[in-house]
């Protein structure tokens, strides 16, 4: 190689050099899932009916059926918000480059596709939640009149895949509707929350709510009830072994639910007694906590509360016994039947999911279990309760055997007594 052909090696190098972006920027919230997580479920990271972003756009034959359904969608939300198509491209072509940033990977997409793409979308979702804020809708509506299709629906626009940055859905709408009577209209965080509602079990209201996208806000829906401040986070702080649920009962821990609190961070454990919060565990509740996690491990390494959550119970659930037992105590809601797939459920979703640090909260729960179960006087108490006193009837019998046992013991003493003081009494014979 000659002094010209390295001289065009480093222009070519430099060139290839300049063109390199950061791809991941601070404006980043929507993430193709990891691999390694990817790959352990992957129909919980993928959208069965509808594509919603650029991630995945044209991706699968089965989602071309819903793009009709999506036009149909958006261009009633321009009819009846009387908005013009132009006032909306003009504004998403100004704000793409922004958009493109809010996605972890480079989008392929020209800028006129993506324009495509961003406004069919999002005039879709701004009808739907119209309509269903509405309760109104046809019996030929296809997306709202099949329950079936309606929950699917749902479920897909909470997969992080599958996310329009929330700041561009608010924003359209806004600039859609501010002319309009609040009645006939109101904001969009409210039409949000009414959709999702079925997920806010703890009614956190939508006053100075702050979110990325929908799977953002599932996320806020299961930690905070009330808003509180976080323990703050160690990196020595990792829990390093918990006794199942069974295994905790058998050493005296008596479990039960936490019904002041719908926050799945309230667990605590004072005086023997581990409160959880109430878990309903359904057909869906797979897939979003898996969402939660994959966001956490993403965009909330030092906030990663779902995963301390998920990594407890994981510790929790071993087997079905685990399963049964909390069920019988009520902290967990078993609507899939079957409490084998229950446990390989919480045993599976923190495969290939890395911790850096934990929750000081949960660390010092966990130390505090582990060493109420070393004492041997707790498991021996819990052995005597669970086999002479866990029914009426086995705590009565226990107790008249108990007195039975004291009046032959006091019976044998006043017998040996009597022998010892006749024998004192007789005469003694030289």
């Amino acid at each position: 190689m000659n002094h010209d052909d390295d001289a065009n090696l480093v222009i070519d190098i430099e060139a290839m050099l300049g063109e390199a972006e950061t791809s991941v920027t601070d404006d980043c919230c929507i993430y193709r899932v990891p691999f390694g997580i990817r790959r352990c479920n992957q129909d919980a990271y993928t959208p069965k009916v509808v594509s919603i972003g650029p991630f995945h756009h044209d991706s699968h034959s089965r989602l071309q059926s819903m793009e009709q359904h999506k036009l149909s969608y958006c261009k009633a939300f321009l009819q009846r918000s009387e908005t013009a198509s132009e006032t909306w491209t003009r504004y998403i072509k100004g704000v793409e480059p922004n958009i493109r940033r809010c996605y972890s990977d480079t989008l392929e997409f020209t800028q006129a596709k993506l324009v495509k793409i961003l406004f069919v979308d999002s005039g879709f979702i701004l009808e739907l939640f119209l309509r269903y804020h509405s309760r109104q809708w046809s019996k030929d509506d296809a997306c709202l009149s099949k329950p079936w299709l309606d929950t699917i629906i749902r479920l897909d626009l909470l997969l992080l895949e599958n996310q329009l940055p929330f700041s561009l859905l608010q924003s359209l709408y806004n600039m859609s509707v501010s002319s309009r009577s609040k009645d006939s209209f109101p904001s969009f965080v409210e039409l949000t929350f009414d959709y999702f509602d079925y997920y806010n079990g703890s009614n956190l209201e939508c006053d100075n709510i702050s979110i990325s996208h929908f799977t953002d806000l599932i996320r806020t829906f299961h930690l905070q009830h009330p808003p509180q401040k976080r323990p703050p986070r160690t990196d020595d702080d990792l829990v390093m072994h918990l006794p199942s649920a069974t295994e905790l009962s058998e050493a005296g821990v008596r479990i039960r639910v936490n019904s002041n609190s719908e926050c799945l961070l309230d667990l605590n454990f004072s005086r023997g007694v581990l409160k959880i919060p109430k878990l309903t565990v359904e057909d869906g509740t797979e897939l979003i906590f898996r969402n939660m996690v994959a966001l956490e491990q993403c965009h909330y390494p030092d906030e990663s509360y779902i995963i301390d959550y998920v990594d407890f119970l994981d510790f929790l659930v071993n087997t079905s016994r685990d399963v049964d037992l909390l069920v019988q105590k009520g902290v967990l809601v078993n609507w899939l039947g079957d409490t084998d797939s229950l446990a390989n459920m919480f045993n599976g979703l923190m495969k290939s999911i890395t911790q850096t640090n934990g929750s000081s909260h949960y660390f010092q729960l966990s130390q505090r279990l582990n060493a109420f179960c070393k004492d041997p006087l707790h498991k021996l108490n819990s052995t005597l309760r669970r086999d002479y006193c866990n029914s009426p009837w086995k705590t009565v019998v226990s107790i008249a055997g108990i007195f039975l046992l004291i009046l032959s013991l006091v019976q044998s003493v006043c017998s040996v007594l009597q022998v010892i003081q006749q024998h004192n009494a007789s005469p003694k014979t030289w």
